[in-house]
């Protein structure tokens, strides 16, 4: 604590220093009280700095702990996020496991019923008739032509014409068969195209109802002569109904050659399978009604080429399935790369949408 002197012991010190002056013991005294002043001043601005430097070491000492706090009360809520994730992925798996389990014993029950019952019944009822008619009512060049008229004309009316190949097979065999197959689905798929060709607008309107099937026939018509014919065969090996696409393609740019040539050549793995069964049915016909019987050597061989049958198709089909996906997943690639805007746009629409689209 600073001490102050009275006014009159001031003087005297200034006398004995030889300094009488009282207005210079005034100055000093002004002097020493503005320095205290000063001092007492500054005082609170120290108090002010150090209070705002506690108070900001609490506000980051509380963000802190709220930082933690929420750190840790997140941690809980990650892991049951993750539970309850583990927990729905597993409902979900057993729940497709319960549906595939019930889907293969419902199959099971339909294909047995269909061997005990619908089987005798195709043959006596269907087969068998239609066997017996065939050798009394027409030659075997009137049936050729009737088969291929049927083979031509049913695709027109989007009947499918599998009956008919399998009579070809059982009647004619892999030689005259296939040949009277071929030509009749090739006359069954140019006549479709042209006709479609006069409905050319209608077919585009109707296709807008289904998208997916739209954008997947799309795909036949892009690219160049040889990406067509590719295209256009593994439509004719895949599930995809094949009389409906001969209709549908026209809406694209699809050309002629490439179509029929397409065309051709994914028919003729299905041809072979279609007469391989119609044999298959024949020689079954005559073991259960006829006085036909097997030898171990043809009990071996049927078995045999049936089991490699049904690897063929289903090979075919899975290939055709997941070539067709990967192209149609590198066109979706191509237009997320090319430009945004109407251009984009344009290259999702049908070729005949786009051109109505710039004429307008």
């Amino acid at each position: 604590m600073v001490r102050l002197r009275p006014i009159s012991s001031i003087k005297i010190i200034f006398k004995k220093q030889g300094k009488s002056s009282i207005a210079e013991a005034q100055v000093f005294l002004l002097k020493a009280f503005y320095s205290i002043s000063g001092v007492l001043i500054k005082m609170p601005d120290l108090i002010n700095k150090s209070d705002k430097t506690q108070a900001n070491t609490k506000t980051h000492a509380r963000e802190d702990s709220e930082y933690v706090r929420l750190v840790i009360s997140n941690e809980p809520r990650t892991a049951e996020a993750d539970a309850s994730q583990s927990q729905t992925l597993t409902k979900r798996s057993s729940a497709w496991w319960m549906k595939a389990l019930m889907w293969c014993f419902t199959g099971t029950i339909i294909l047995l019923v269909f061997v005990k019952w619908g089987v005798p019944f195709f043959f006596e009822k269907v087969l068998i008739p239609i066997l017996q008619w065939e050798a009394t009512a027409f030659g075997r060049p009137t049936l050729a032509l009737v088969l291929v008229a049927s083979l031509a004309l049913f695709p027109v009316f989007l009947i499918p014409s599998g009956p008919s190949m399998w009579l070809a097979g059982m009647i004619f065999g892999y030689g005259l068969g296939f040949v009277i197959i071929m030509v009749g689905t090739t006359i069954g798929m140019i006549l479709p195209y042209l006709i479609g060709l006069l409905f050319r607008d209608r077919i585009h309107q109707w296709l807008k109802r289904w998208p997916d099937k739209a954008a997947m026939i799309r795909l036949a018509g892009e690219g160049s002569w040889f990406h067509q014919f590719k295209v256009v065969a593994l439509f004719r090996i895949s599930p995809f109904p094949y009389t409906i696409f001969n209709y549908a393609v026209v809406v694209t740019s699809m050309r002629f050659w490439p179509y029929l040539g397409g065309s051709i050549a994914g028919m003729i793995p299905e041809a072979f399978l279609y007469i391989y069964t119609g044999r298959l049915i024949r020689t079954f016909a005559d073991v259960q009604y006829g006085n036909h019987r097997l030898t171990p050597v043809e009990i071996v061989y049927n078995v045999i080429s049936f089991i490699v049958a049904i690897i063929t198709i289903v090979a075919f089909t899975v290939y055709a399935k997941r070539t067709l996906n990967e192209l149609k997943m590198a066109e979706a690639n191509d237009e997320i790369s090319a430009s945004s805007g109407n251009e984009n746009v344009e290259m999702r629409k049908l070729p005949l949408e786009r051109s109505k689209h710039l004429t307008v």
